[in-house]
């Protein structure tokens, strides 16, 4: 019987190698600091160079452009980015793009923009964009992309996961 792996995706905003030293293999670290100056580009090549040496995949939020140039494993295209002038851009065959969408109409942008997958938010987090577990389900049957669960994912709920065939996820808290 196959056994498919979890893979999981954490969110930094800074750099804490006691952090990334915790993840394991199956764990993507994603920075996501909007400022663009040079020393947060510096700073993404010491996180990637760490990741690099962990053996653990790193991908940069929302610039494109600078993924490449630093030749990162990916990028995380946000849901408010609707660009998709990255279409034209090359970039080397596993060069991964995902990103985020909270509804229909912006998994249908994602599509789109060529994610290959789509994070779901929020499924567990009470805000504005909540989905639950029902709703959930029901958006992430709209689409043929792989989803990832994302909002509100702790320890404690967990295992509410498997409710949803063991989808990967996406998260802060739960890493920390």
């Amino acid at each position: 019987m196959h056994t498919k792996i979890i893979r999981k995706y954490y969110f930094i905003n800074k750099f804490d190698t006691n952090n990334i030293n915790k993840q394991d293999k199956q764990t993507v670290i994603i920075y996501r600091n909007y400022s663009s100056n040079r020393k947060s580009e510096d700073l993404i090549l010491k996180i990637k160079n760490h990741c690099k040496k962990r053996r653990v995949k790193f991908y940069v939020s929302n610039n494109i452009k600078l993924a490449i140039r630093l030749d990162l494993d990916g990028v995380y295209i946000p849901s408010f980015n609707k660009d998709t002038k990255h279409l034209a851009y090359t970039y080397k065959k596993k060069f991964d793009i995902i990103g985020s969408a909270h509804n229909l109409k912006e998994i249908r942008i994602k599509e789109k923009q060529g994610v290959r997958k789509i994070f779901l938010s929020s499924l567990f987090k009470k805000n504005k964009n909540f989905l639950g577990i029902n709703k959930f389900k029901l958006l992430s049957k709209m689409t043929k992309l792989d989803v990832v669960a994302l909002g509100g994912i702790s320890k404690k709920n967990l295992k509410k996961l498997s409710l949803l065939y063991d989808p990967d996820f996406a998260g802060i808290s739960y890493f920390e």
